[in-house]
């Protein structure tokens, strides 16, 4: 394997493109940047601030030394337009980083029967029921505490009944609505408003053996169900794993009239200064609140119709 010298300045926005651009000239496999991110608000997903890191790998082959030394000299040159800090540079042993990532993830119990397992690994547990899924998907892979207090609470929901079908509002990565499946669910409806939500969806039902009839995925939210568009348009059972002011925002566009008469919904995604606001607006909408449960900062509501 090659091993690398990693060449990396962290600048302003103003100098990183031409930062890059420098580095590119002598880095065969591109320039990577970094940047931190602030949130704005409950739903903002990260914007972007702060200093930016350029980051750039040169093969340490019989020429490093030279390409080294242009590299400086190009970046001295670039310092007298606009001063630079000096670069950094870390000698880097390679290795199969496609593998090597996979060390990371290891299965999850979750409650008494669920077991979430990567793809590649074979369950420690064989009397749990596996949900395997690919940790490089969308959002919802396990790891996360709203998927896995979700996970627990539609556990608790097939102990003691089994609804026979399930809408899952914003599937992600499908996780829900496979497990709902290996449950005990005849069928479950994935919608999500992110194409590769529905695609990564797809692919981990493919992963659990699922086929498409007994797991519909499309493009669509609340209004989409309650039009009519899919499969079915209500269910005994609703799983909303989202962020806490989208969920108020689809009640307030119907999202309780999904649930059959009798049946319940498992929402997630909820800071618990925000579970008030939640709970506030399934109430509104004629839900009862029947188990609350929390992870660190994190917390799920079933809330039954």
């Amino acid at each position: 394997m090659t091993n690398w010298l990693e060449v990396s300045l962290t600048v302003n926005g103003e100098l990183a493109e031409a930062v890059a651009d420098v580095l590119a000239r002598y880095a065969p496999n591109g320039v990577m940047t970094e940047q931190s991110v602030k949130f704005m608000d409950d739903e903002d997903m990260g914007t972007p601030s702060g200093d930016i890191t350029v980051r750039a790998y040169l093969p340490a082959d019989e020429t490093l030394e030279q390409t080294r030394q242009k590299l400086e000299e190009s970046l001295y040159y670039l310092g007298m337009i606009q001063p630079l800090p000096a670069p950094t540079f870390t000698p880097i042993a390679d290795r199969n980083w496609m593998e090597a990532w996979k060390e990371h993830y290891v299965p999850i119990p979750i409650g008494k029967r669920l077991i979430i397992l990567p793809v590649w690994v074979d369950s420690p547990e064989p009397q749990r029921i596996p949900i395997r899924i690919d940790p490089g998907m969308a959002f919802g892979t396990g790891t996360h505490p709203t998927t896995q207090l979700c996970l627990d609470l539609l556990e608790t929901v097939y102990a003691s009944a089994t609804p026979r079908s399930a809408i899952d509002v914003g599937c992600g990565s499908g996780i829900l609505s496979v497990a709902a499946i290996k449950l005990g669910a005849e069928l479950a409806l994935g919608v999500d408003i992110d194409e590769a939500s529905v695609k990564n969806s797809r692919e981990n039902a493919d992963n659990n053996d699922i086929p498409a009839e007994k797991f519909p995925i499309g493009l669509g939210s609340v209004a989409e169900v309650k039009a009519g568009r899919f499969a079915i348009h209500q269910a005994p059972l609703v799983l909303a794993n989202i962020l806490a002011p989208v969920l108020v925002r689809l009640f307030e566009a119907g999202m309780a009239d999904l649930i059959e008469l009798g049946g319940a919904i498992i929402l997630s995604g909820i800071l618990d200064f925000q579970a008030v606001s939640v709970i506030e607006a399934g109430q509104k909408a004629g839900l009862k609140l029947v188990d609350q449960r929390q992870i660190n900062d994190w917390v799920a509501l079933l809330m039954s119709k």
